[in-house]
């Protein structure tokens, strides 16, 4: 039995990749064991590389944790699910563009049918909390204590419980597709980037995953975007009326980045709509910014 949950959740990361609903190591998946523990994917490996044997098995008891690997840090997120829950099976968290942007204005304007409506079960939007902290899982617990198997975790992503595989991962894809054809952020047969680059006015980071990889902020500039990445020592710039440009420390980096941005400014051209400042505040995206630099800079010395 837990072998064959070990390997639905490795199958379910790959496949969460695959629908383009998470990227790189963003996001994280778990399934029930028993009534205390839970296996989930582990933090800071790529579900390309994850195997049955790299998942932790984690025992919502004590806090412990079985295995090579550490668990991700949402853990506390998980748990959270299986609580309220009892027949809660599984566990996905996913930073998907559309959920996300809606994550920011909330679920009243999220176009649905009774019966799509009926399928996720209800959705909550969680304030917000930094990354992997005990405030994040507390506001996610209210949401999931109130009934809601869907939560827009603001400025961060979304999460959804199920009682199997099969039904979690229809919730994730309804999610997405509901708040898909509710968004008028833009005509989305233009790349968003290009769409935002037409306004001439810089990004400021809404999303925690922008905070992390680029900063607070990314500039707009008409001239060459290679020189002035180079020079200014920065990994994306908007191009006016062109896009944004990306520059990673390698090929991996950059797609992250070129993903990101994309995300980044759906979201933004989402919040034009409602007239509100939803940037994130100066500490938590300096401070993400800096511990993300740390962490990823010694990842790659180690390599």
């Amino acid at each position: 039995m837990e072998s064959e949950l070990r390997q639905q959740v490795v199958d379910t990361g790959l496949l969460l990749l695959e629908k383009k609903l998470v990227a790189r190591t963003w996001g994280n998946v778990s399934a029930r064991v028993d009534g205390t523990h839970f296996l989930i994917t582990p933090s800071g490996l790529s579900y390309t590389k994850t195997t049955p044997e790299n998942l932790a098995l984690f025992d919502m008891e004590t806090g412990t944790y079985e295995g090579e690997y550490k668990p991700s840090s949402e853990k506390g997120i998980h748990s959270a699910a299986y609580k309220a829950f009892p027949d809660a099976e599984f566990v996905i968290h996913t930073h998907q563009t559309y959920a996300t942007a809606f994550s920011l204005t909330g679920a009243d304007d999220i176009i649905m049918t009774r019966d799509e409506e009926e399928k996720l079960g209800g959705i909550m939007v969680a304030e917000y909390g930094l990354p992997g902290t005990k405030k994040l899982k507390n506001e996610v617990a209210t949401c999931f204590n109130n009934g809601a198997h869907c939560v827009l975790m603001k400025h961060h992503g979304a999460v959804v419980v199920g009682n199997s595989k099969e039904d979690a991962i229809e919730r994730i894809e309804l999610l997405e597709d509901v708040c898909k054809r509710s968004y008028e952020g833009h005509k989305i047969g233009e790349k968003a980037t290009v769409t935002f680059s037409k306004l001439g006015i810089p990004m400021y980071a809404q999303l925690d995953d922008m905070a992390q990889m680029i900063g607070a902020k990314i500039d707009v500039i008409d001239g060459d975007a290679k020189k002035y990445l180079i020079k200014n020592k920065k990994n994306a710039v908007i191009v006016r009326n062109k896009g944004i440009a990306v520059l990673g420390q390698d090929k991996d980096d950059t797609e992250a980045l070129r993903i990101l941005v994309e995300k980044a400014a759906v979201s933004a051209l989402h919040t034009r709509l409602y007239d509100e400042d939803m940037r994130l505040s100066r500490f938590d995206t300096g401070l993400m910014h800096f511990v993300y630099v740390k962490k990823y800079s010694k990842k790659k010395e180690a390599k």
